[in-house]
């Protein structure tokens, strides 16, 4: 257990660090525009993330 989780810690930083690397200039208008977006609207978008998170978890964990 501990394995995967650190396993999955491993692979979100892999997946956290291709945008930066490939495109610098465009992850920085990125954090520009989440700078004014409002925390509702930042809130929302890590609900989605997590919930999209957990159902492919599940569907990975199912086959």
């Amino acid at each position: 257990m501990p394995e995967d989780l650190l396993a999955a810690l491993a692979l979100l930083l892999v997946l956290e660090g291709i945008m930066p690397f490939l495109s610098p200039a465009a992850i920085r208008r990125l954090w520009r525009e989440m700078a004014h977006m409002s925390d509702r609207s930042l809130r929302l978008a890590g609900l989605v993330s997590m919930i999209a998170g957990l159902l492919m978890l599940m569907w990975v964990k199912r086959g």
